[in-house]
């Protein structure tokens, strides 16, 4: 009797062992608890947000310095590297680094923002006025086309909700929009955050361009030593893609800037100078930047010019043509690797959880967030091949 409980239990314990194995072994499972033990503070965290009340200040007043010294880094790294193979030490190169920035920073304050700040308070202050030629020429469409039944049976007469409306309209606007922004966070926080920011991200990105290839290897050695060849792959993974989508955004956005805006200039397009930095902007948002971009540029086409709506069209169409066959190819190649539908259902997703930070960010957290995945799915049908050939089952790639 006791010789058949010993067996017993000593199958109950290979069933055990097995199952540890085909899980990946002991590191696995302490990633698996640890994962679920993040979850369980997260759920915490949601009930009783006052406790963790600290911690999430602190974390709002870091992430923004931490976000931009990543970006800095990710976009001064290779120049530095290219320093180091001119034989130029690493900390005179950094401080080289650090002079130029500073110096394209100077001349873009003084050369070019004097400029941004002139067409956008006369955008502002023609703002009515092209609020009222879009209306009437909507009016005048919609009365001449035809929608002219329908658009009577609505008995709506936009020229004269035109005339009813605020001949500051413009200041309106801004007044609201300066509300909006006074509600949603106040001044003395906001100018601290963005003093903080200044302050604190130079000595970040300093330490980043320092010590930044050292902190990989950190980390890798704070984990068990079965778990290392795993975290060193998805490290260099993760890099590459992070590294790849910053430096690869950035110069394409200013590609589109500088088009844009010299395009702009050509066809005699008022504001083109604003216009083509707010396309420079928006095109770090995939598929949906360009849509917020070409906006405005239509409604002030549409009021100035029926021949002004076709330069634009030409000009617009060249842009695009010019940025997907040749720079975009080029600078971003198919690094990422992810579908235009995942793109645009990521954006929405991360947009609605994050505001316009989820929108920036979104794509890079789920390429680092694909890179997880595909490595720990890699593992899992490694060890299901390997403890169920016997069986005659077997994971294969499908082509």
């Amino acid at each position: 009797m006791n010789h058949s409980g010993r067996e017993d239990r000593q199958q109950v314990n290979e069933k055990k062992g097995n199952l540890i194995s085909f899980l990946g072994g002991k590191s696995t499972l302490f990633v698996l608890v640890s994962i679920l033990l993040i979850g369980l503070i997260i759920f915490v965290f949601k009930q009783i947000p006052f406790v963790f009340y600290p911690l999430s200040v602190l974390f709002s007043t870091v992430v923004l310095p931490v976000i931009l010294a990543m970006i800095g880094y990710y976009l001064l790294r290779p120049v530095l590297r290219l320093l180091e193979k001119a034989k130029i030490p690493r900390m005179w190169g950094i401080l080289i680094l650090f002079l130029a920035t500073a110096g394209v920073i100077t001349l873009l304050i003084f050369l070019v923002v004097p400029f941004l700040k002139i067409q956008f308070h006369n955008l502002v202050d023609d703002f009515p006025t092209y609020f009222k030629k879009l209306t009437l020429t909507v009016d005048h469409f919609l009365r001449t086309s035809i929608f002219s039944s329908f658009y009577e049976s609505l008995d709506i007469n936009l020229a004269s909700l035109v005339d009813n409306a605020p001949s500051n309209i413009g200041k309106t606007i801004a007044d609201a929009l300066g509300g909006i922004a006074v509600g949603v966070t106040s001044f003395v926080s906001a100018l601290t955050g963005f003093v903080l920011a200044i302050v604190t991200v130079p000595f970040i990105l300093f330490y980043l361009l320092k010590d930044g290839e050292k902190l990989p290897k950190v980390f890798i050695n704070m984990l068990p030593p079965r778990m290392r060849d795993d975290a060193r792959d998805i490290v260099k993974q993760t890099d590459h893609q992070i590294s790849s989508y910053i430096q690869g955004q950035i110069l394409v956005a200013i590609c589109i800037g500088i088009m844009v805006s010299i395009g702009f200039f050509i066809i005699g397009m008022d504001y083109a100078l604003l216009l083509g930095v707010l396309a420079m902007f928006t095109s770090v948002v995939p598929y949906l930047g360009p849509l917020i971009a070409i906006t405005p540029a239509v409604i002030i086409a549409v009021v100035t010019s029926p021949f002004m709506i076709v330069k634009l069209a030409i000009v617009w169409t060249i842009v695009q043509l010019i940025d997907g066959k040749f720079i975009s190819p080029q600078i971003m190649g198919k690094s990422l690797q992810i579908h235009p539908i995942t793109i645009i259902f990521v954006l929405l997703t991360a947009g609605s959880l994050f505001g316009v930070a989820g929108v920036i960010l979104g794509i890079p957290g789920f390429a680092v967030l694909k890179v997880f995945v595909q490595h720990f799915f890699r593992l899992y049908k490694l060890r299901y091949n390997r403890y169920m050939t016997d069986s005659g089952y077997q994971y294969k790639d499908v082509e």
